[in-house]
């Protein structure tokens, strides 16, 4: 009897466990269920997912292996969704906003990772929202919208929150305050405001519970009223904090000196007023301080000498007043010091300690006085600009020594004496700007050793003598002379020419470098055609003897060497094809890299093109031209061996789909098309229109600098400046109107096709675009979309680069840049910019550029 009740107990016992387990499996089984109904209500809402990251969302498949999902190892719940930076685009809801509650009502959840795709509508709000497990939120780089819910307090385990970049409005939620764990809150680039009085009772303050938060940004946003005392009470981990670019108002309190682990510290661009507050100087770990563009007047306190791990000082653009502190010398670790537009008085000389200074830009202030003549020679400093101040004296000799020197600015001041001939040292040199002063003295001849300037400005000085005509001054204008006493040389400066006796030496150095080489090439024809005459039948290859366009430093080359060097002129050589023949790789017997341009002789006017390319590159040398290596001719080849750009053309990274050319990058690439262009048409005593300028056209070498090639159309116009072509020009879609209804080429043929290549360059469409027609082409799209609808038009893998960034500064940089574009492309040559105009707006919005990217 005893042992049958024990059985009876322990079959009940199993019954009842084996009834629990499948409560349990069933339990499971229905929230996993539930799961995948949420991802895939998810997945429903995506409209773009351009690299089919989702493609292995199926119900076929477990949801825990899908792109993205993150499951609990035990249990196999749904506890993270990333998928950032995925480009998916869609609606939050209704599946994922205002509810059908389903990834943001998961007790599971606890990371959501959606950053950096295309997510509109509103996030879901009161019990919609319910992740009480959630620990990350990243959200940011999106477009949504509304208020940010006050619910997301409930997610009480939150650490990391980022909304930033996106759309949301009205006030930041005081109930954040609640979250305790709190370590990061990113909220900057949205369009916040705060109740109505001081920004204090709105948010901040409520941020001192928060006391485990490191990284606090809330700038770019539309918050007003003043930054309060309690500033001070913020966590004691507080390392970053960004209110910049709001409309606040005040001073900053003194009581900001608490927050003792700071390294980032930015109030820069609001409108708050009075006295750098001394207590700063406490912040011992600050690394990076921005306080530009506010109304902050009176001196820089001395406190701020005590920040020994300063790295980067913004105070431009206030009302500063006073010598810079003599202690500056102690920021042993200072590498930007940027205080521009102040009304600073004096530059103290110790300033020149700093060893480690990269930066400096003093411009736009009162400083007075000279410069002292043994400063300390930086090693490290890459760009001075001293501009717009009443510095007077000389240029201290020891400038020469800033080895690393990019940049050098002291113009707008009162300089004067010679300009030193050690300035030839700065080799690194791309930029210097010494007009407006009171230099006297020749232009040193040592400056033509800076291959690498871009841009040199010696105007309204009082200068003398001969201009230096070699290196970079090949490439200057006349507005860089315009205004000195007694400047002489090339009439293209619009200078009287030297005295006599200069003339005749000059005259000689013409006849040794110029007339000595025609008579050298002559002979060197003659003695070909006279080989190739005697060997005629024996030995084909032997007489493929260099052309008479090459120049006397280039050396012969045989149509057999170029072979070889082409591997026989193989396909898997083979670089492009254009009107006229085919271009190859090669590598020659040296070792050097060259692009080999072999013309299709059975073409009708290959030997025309080859002719006139030649003609062109025999007189034309400028950096940004392709340069000819050598020739060779002969009845079997036609062929230019020209410099290998071993980046390609600037058609091929518009419309790769593995890089994107950021947009300092693209402004530069104009720039140097411009300056090519620019020699083309003013530099030489008769103007080349190059008569087919496109985005195929234009190399780029090993340092993404841009050189302009294919001259087989190209025309070398007379007196007149215009020419009657009959056979049609250039390329469909780049091609002057004037060209096909007139046959009339001109330079503003050239500029018309440069504007479309400039519009192309930013927009990423071609002017041969199937969406554009005989009713609208690309300049009638780019116009009607201006200014409002930019951001529409301009290339999106430009403005993804761009994202983060300050895009009101992009956007206004583009719309200038567009605009150059607008005005370069009139229908008519006459409404049509020149060239040099062109060179100048776009070399001014690339400082403008420049000054946005540093502030």
């Amino acid at each position: 009897m005893s042992v049958r009740w024990l059985y009876n107990a322990s079959l009940i016992g199993a019954l009842a466990l084996l009834v629990h387990l499948c409560m349990v499996d069933l339990a499971i089984c229905s929230s996993n269920f539930t799961d995948q109904l949420a991802l895939l209500s998810f997945k429903s809402s995506i409209k773009n997912d351009p690299n089919n990251v989702l493609s292995n969302w199926t119900k076929e498949t477990n949801f825990c292996g899908w792109a993205g999902v993150l499951c609990s190892r035990r249990r196999q719940r749904v506890t993270g969704l990333l998928l950032g930076n995925m480009n998916l685009g869609g609606t939050i809801s209704p599946h994922v906003g205002p509810m059908p509650p389903a990834i943001f009502n998961k007790s599971s959840m606890v990371r959501i990772g959606l950053s950096s795709n295309a997510f509109s509508g509103n996030l879901p709000t009161n019990n919609d929202f319910f992740l009480p497990n959630l620990e990350f939120l990243f959200l940011d780089e999106n477009q949504l919208t509304g208020n940010i819910p006050s619910s997301l307090s409930n997610s009480s385990m939150l650490t990391m929150l980022t909304l930033a970049t996106n759309l949301f409005t009205g006030p930041v939620p005081k109930h954040l305050g609640s979250l305790k764990h709190l370590e990061v809150l990113h909220l900057f680039q949205n369009q916040l405001t705060n109740e109505p009085g001081s920004i204090e009772r709105s948010f901040l303050t409520d941020l001192t519970n928060c006391t485990s938060l490191v990284d606090l940004y809330v700038g770019q946003n539309k918050l007003s009223g003043t930054l309060p005392n309690s500033i001070g009470n913020l966590s004691n981990s507080l390392q970053e904090l960004d209110v910049s670019e709001n409309q606040l108002i005040g001073t900053i309190p003194k009581e900001i000196g608490s927050l003792r682990n700071l390294t980032l510290l930015s109030l820069a661009v609001n409108n708050l007023n009075g006295n750098i507050p001394s207590t700063l100087g406490e912040i011992k770990s600050l690394q990076r301080l921005y306080l530009g563009g506010n109304n902050f007047h009176g001196l820089i306190p001395n406190e701020i000498c005590r920040l020994s791990n300063l790295g980067e000082l913004y105070a431009g653009q206030n009302k500063l007043s006073g010598s810079i502190p003599s202690c500056i010398e102690n920021l042993r670790g200072l590498q930007v010091m940027k205080l521009h537009h102040n009304k600073l008085t004096f530059i103290p000389s110790s300033l020149w300690n700093l060893e480690t200074l990269r930066l400096l830009n003093l411009s736009f202030n009162s400083l007075g006085g000279s410069l002292d003549p043994n400063i300390r020679a930086s090693r490290v400093l890459e760009i001075m600009d001293l501009s717009w101040n009443q510095i007077s004296g000389s240029i201290p000799r020891v400038i020469g020594s800033f080895q690393s020197l990019t940049s050098l600015n002291l113009s707008r001041n009162s300089f004067s004496g010679p300009i030193p001939n050690t300035m030839g040292n700065l080799i690194t040199l791309d930029y210097l700007d010494l007009s407006h002063n009171n230099l006297s003295g020749q232009i040193p001849k040592s400056l033509e050793k800076l291959l690498h300037i871009q841009y040199m400005n010696f105007s309204c000085n009082k200068l003398t003598g001969e201009i230096p005509n070699e290196g970079p001054f090949m490439n200057l204008t006349s507005r860089s002379f315009r205004e000195n006493e007694a400047l002489c040389g090339n009439p293209i400066f619009k200078v009287p020419p030297c005295a006599s006796n200069s003339s005749k030496k000059s005259m000689i150095k013409i006849n040794l470098r110029y007339i000595l080489p025609v008579i050298a090439l002559m002979l060197i024809f003659s003695i070909g055609v006279f080989i190739v005459k005697r060997n005629h039948g024996n030995n084909v290859q032997s007489q493929n003897l260099i052309d008479l366009y090459a120049t006397t430093e280039h050396r012969m080359i045989s149509h057999l060497e170029l072979r070889r060097a082409t591997d026989d002129f193989c396909e898997a050589n083979l670089l492009g094809v254009g009107s006229y023949g085919s271009v190859y790789k090669g590598v020659l017997s040296d070792g050097t890299i060259v692009a080999v341009k072999v013309l299709n002789l059975q073409l009708e006017g290959a030997f025309r093109s080859f002719d006139i390319e030649c003609k062109v590159l025999r007189t034309t040398r400028h950096r940004n031209l392709v340069g000819v290596i050598t020739t060779c001719s002969n009845p079997e080849l036609r062929a230019l061996v020209l410099q290998y750009m071993s980046n390609g053309s600037l058609e091929m990274w518009l419309y790769s789909h593995n890089s994107c050319l950021n947009l300092l990058q693209r402004i530069d690439i104009m720039i140097d098309a411009a300056l090519a262009v620019e020699y083309l048409h003013y530099g030489q005593l008769e103007p080349v229109v190059h008569c087919d300028l496109k985005p195929s056209n234009v190399l780029l070498d090993e340092d993404m600098v841009a050189h302009v090639a294919d001259f087989g159309i190209a025309k070398i116009l007379a007196e007149n400046k215009t020419a009657i072509q009959t056979r049609t020009l250039g390329t469909i879609g780049y091609i002057a109107p004037e060209y096909g209804s007139e046959g009339r080429v001109s330079t503003s043929g050239d500029i018309y096709s440069y504007g479309m290549m400039l519009l192309e360059t930013f927009t990423r469409k071609k002017p041969t675009d199937q969406m554009f027609s005989a009713e609208i082409n690309l300049r009638q799209w780019v116009s009607t979309s201006l200014p409002n609808k930019i951001m529409e038009i301009v290339d999106g893998g430009l403005l993804r680069m761009q994202n983060g960034r300050d895009m009101v500064a992009s956007q206004s940089i583009l719309l200038a840049i567009l605009e150059v574009g607008l005005e370069c492309t009139g229908e008519l040559p006459v409404e049509r910019s020149d060239i040099k105009k062109v060179l100048g707006k776009l070399n001014k919005i690339k400082k403008q550029f420049l000054q946005f990217q540093s502030n």
